[in-house]
Parts: C-alpha cells; sequence; structure tokens
C-alpha cells in the first residue's frame, strides 16, 4: 500500500508541488487527441509532482517513492499523444523541468539533460557549433529532449535520418533505476533499445547523448495540384534524389489545406493537393529542376522569396502531430490514425486506402522518411471520428490491406506499436523497476504476460472516476 503522506514529507524540501491545479495540469498529456483515451483517462490525475534539480535528487525521489510503494511517472512537457505521461494509479509525477544544461556540444555530438526544449537545444548547438538536432517532434517549441527520446519514434528530419531507433540515432543514454538502492546506468549501441521509446517504465533517462548535423537555414516551401498521385510521388521522388537535402516532404490531401490551414487556405482551393518541405539553400535549384520537369504542379509559398501578406511559419509545424492539431481546432470531431506504409509497394498501398475511404472519412496526411534504408510513408490519416466500433473497423481495413498501424487510441507500449512484448524492455524493467512502480499501467507484458490483444487492454489498477 503506498504511503503518499511519508513520502511527500520525505521530500517536502525539495521542489515539491502541492497546488491541485497544478497537479492537475502536471497529470496531463495530449491523451485527448484520442477521443478513446478521454473516455478512459481524464480524470487521471497525481497526488503530488516533484521538480528535481539534479540526478542526485531524481535518485533520492526514486529511493524515497520506492520505501513508500509510490509510483512515480516522469514527464516532460506532456506533448505526447498517447497517454505516455498520465499517472495511471496516481501517485508522484516526476517533472524534469529543471533539468535542462547542456554539459558538452561539438560538432556532430552534444550531451544534455532531459529537460531541456528541443528549440532551445537546437539554438545552442547552432549558435556554438553551427549544427542542429537531426530529428525532433512537430512540437519543437515546447518538446523536451527526453519526452522526445521516451515517447518518439521519429519526426522532422526523418525523411533523411530515418527513425530514433535506427543506429547511430541515439549514442548514449544515462539512466536511473528504481530500487531500494537506486543504479545509475550508461547504455550505448545495443542496450539502447532497453528504454528508448519505453514511456519511462523501465528507468528514468537524466542525461542523452545524441548526434548532430549540419545547420542550415532551410527554404520552407508549399506545392499545389488537383493531383494526388502527383503530390505523393514529388515528395517521394524528391527524397530519392540524393543531391537534394530536405528536412521535411509532407503530403496533405485536399481540402485539409483549405479546410485546416488558416494561412495557406486563402491560397488553396477545395480540391488542392498540398505538398510541404523544408529544402537545403543549396539544393533549391536541383529543387526547382525536378518541379519543373512536372506538369500540374504549382509552386505557391517560398520563405525566402514569396509576397504573402502572412507568413505560414515554419512549414514543420504543419506536418507530423501538428496537422491533427490544427485540424482539431477547426473540427473537434477530428482524429488520426498512425500508419506505415513500407516500401516498394507504399504509395499502391496509400492509394487503396483512398479508394477504401472516398467520401472523406478518412483523410490522407503522409509524411516522408527512411525506414531500414528506403523511401517510405509515415501516415497520419485524419479520421472523422464516430464510435469506437467504427474506428476500430478502420484500422482492421487498413491491416488487412497490409498497412502497418501504430494505434494512438492505445496507452500501453504494446499496443501503440507492434502487439507483442519487447523482451530487451521488459528484461530490464524487471531488473531496473522490481516492484513495478515506474509509470504503471503502460507495458502489457509486466502486467498480463498472456494477453492475447484481442481487444483493448485496460489496467485494472487504473484509479477510477470520481462517482
Amino acid at each position: 500500500m503506498s504511503n503518499i503522506e511519508a513520502a511527500k514529507a520525505a521530500l517536502s524540501h525539495l521542489d515539491l508541488e502541492e497546488k491541485e491545479a497544478a497537479i492537475t495540469a502536471a497529470s496531463r498529456d495530449f491523451f485527448w487527441y484520442s477521443p478513446v483515451l478521454k473516455k478512459r483517462m481524464d480524470h487521471l490525475r497525481a497526488d503530488f509532482v516533484v521538480r528535481p534539480r539534479t540526478e542526485a535528487e531524481v535518485i533520492e525521489v526514486l529511493k524515497t517513492c520506492y520505501a513508500h510503494d509510490v509510483p512515480v511517472t516522469t514527464r516532460g512537457a506532456g506533448t505526447g499523444n498517447y497517454g505516455q505521461a498520465m499517472p495511471m494509479r496516481g501517485g508522484c509525477v516526476m517533472h524534469l523541468r529543471h533539468m535542462t544544461a547542456v554539459k558538452s556540444c561539438e560538432p556532430g555530438r552534444v550531451v544534455v539533460e532531459p529537460g531541456c526544449l528541443l528549440k532551445d537545444l537546437d539554438a545552442y548547438c547552432k549558435e556554438q557549433v553551427g549544427h542542429e538536432l537531426r530529428m525532433v517532434s512537430s512540437t519543437w517549441a515546447t518538446a523536451t529532449v527526453g519526452g522526445f527520446i521516451a515517447g518518439g519514434s521519429g519526426g522532422v528530419g526523418s525523411v533523411t535520418w530515418g527513425s530514433l531507433r535506427d543506429l547511430g540515432n541515439i549514442i548514449r543514454l544515462r539512466v536511473v533505476t528504481m530500487e531500494a538502492e537506486p543504479r545509475v546506468l550508461e547504455f550505448t549501441g545495443e542496450e539502447l533499445a532497453r528504454v528508448s521509446h519505453a514511456y519511462g517504465t523501465n528507468g528514468i533517462i537524466t542525461e542523452l547523448e545524441l548526434p548532430l548535423a549540419p545547420a542550415y537555414d532551410w527554404t520552407g516551401v508549399f506545392v499545389k495540384t488537383k493531383d494526388f498521385a502527383a503530390a505523393m510521388t514529388l515528395a517521394d521522388d524528391l527524397a530519392n534524389e540524393d543531391g537534394i537535402l530536405l528536412k521535411v516532404a509532407s503530403v496533405y490531401e485536399a481540402p485539409t489545406a483549405k479546410s485546416y490551414f488558416q494561412r495557406v487556405a486563402p491560397h488553396v482551393e477545395e480540391d488542392d493537393h498540398l505538398i510541404g518541405l523544408m529544402i537545403a539553400p543549396h539544393s533549391m535549384d536541383g529543387f526547382l529542376t525536378l518541379l519543373a520537369r512536372r506538369p500540374n504542379l504549382d509552386l505557391i509559398y517560398r520563405s525566402d522569396d514569396h509576397d504573402w501578406p502572412r507568413s505560414p511559419g515554419h512549414i514543420f509545424e504543419y506536418g507530423w502531430n501538428h496537422t491533427t492539431l490544427r485540424a482539431l481546432k477547426v473540427d473537434p470531431e477530428i482524429t488520426y490514425l498512425q500508419v506505415r506504409y513500407g516500401y516498394p509497394g507504399h504509395k499502391a498501398l496509400v492509394e487503396k486506402m483512398r479508394a477504401a475511404f472516398p467520401d472523406g472519412e478518412v483523410i490522407q496526411h503522409l509524411e516522408v522518411m527512411r525506414m531500414e534504408g528506403k523511401v517510405a510513408f509515415a501516415g497520419l490519416s485524419m479520421v472523422r471520428f464516430t464510435s469506437e466500433e467504427r474506428l476500430d473497423e478502420i484500422i482492421r481495413i487498413h491491416e488487412e490491406a497490409g498497412a502497418l498501424i501504430f494505434n494512438p487510441h492505445r496507452y500501453t507500449l504494446e499496443e501503440g506499436g507492434r502487439q507483442h512484448a519487447d523482451a530487451r524492455q521488459l528484461n530490464f524493467k524487471k531488473e531496473a523497476d522490481p516492484k513495478g512502480l515506474l509509470n504503471p499501467g503502460k507495458m502489457i507484458s509486466w502486467d498480463a504476460p498472456d494477453w492475447e490483444y484481442e481487444r483493448m487492454y485496460s489496467y485494472p489498477q487504473m484509479t477510477k472516476a470520481d462517482a
């Protein structure tokens, strides 16, 4: 039985938050993207929040909470949307907002604490060595680097660099365990898979070493067309042009641009599909040459030369999860799916899905990314939500066609991924979190190892809503 009051008393000399409104705010992430998760998780709330300033304080929090059987859920900015940072059993939310130091920075690599914002880290690296992070989330302005590594899988930059799990995209992680005497471990190579994209279920990341790439004043571009296949092919072909350096390549099916992109809407029509690109300045000539070879594609915006009265801002802030966020501001019935359209049949499979949902129930949004060295598509399809049953049917139609779904309407690691246990993560949890107190409820293979995945997993110890 958790002894919340004893843990709070023992930690009272730290930055401890006990105000009701602040605790509620720190107990929430972007789970509400999903009407399925919102229905099940909206009531969840921690008992208290602690904000450690150093690794030593992280160790103290974990040791104290272990002694008093208090669950600990770690968080950064809470911009994840699988419910990763939601405290399923209450307890302690450990907010790493104070741990923002950049320990070292040199061309090609940076060492940083987990609470540093991606935007601030990029700015620091550019100023110091003219480099930037290889990939970031579209919530770059508000997301932390630790949250991105613990909860993300790819993002802006993945068109060139692939996913976070690809070899070389994380160099080293420093992790604290939750035991009677917490240990500090450093992981590289094969060991990184134990804790990357593990939602903080089996260790708390206190330091990260990440690779950098040369920074550019990227040129933002929008291209419109009436032909969806032409839009998809342009993005795919650009990513396959070895001499053209991209940071993002997004494809938005009509009517996304007209309906949901406020500053783009005056420049497009309802039936215009849109391609969003970020191109290195020295690659613009190559891009324009390729574009000139394609009929029915209209360059409507480039950030370095335009007459738009209102700049649209960063192109990447229209892509990845920001697309759904922009749509939700206009239409609260919108939700989304995360789909993998693998090489080599990715374009044909997208067209098959378009044919399966011709009435606008599913609107295609594609992000070009490298998967195992091949250019393919991550789909972040927007879905007009009517019921959980219909949403499950839409997922089934995708899966039966051969599209891999990473389900954003589930809060567990396994259901949000490939629906099987990751033995490396599970085995490390047994070693590093023997009481199962770290972010409980998010790893099925710990709670119910024989789960069949025939229905949504419901964590039996989740705190219940007030009657």
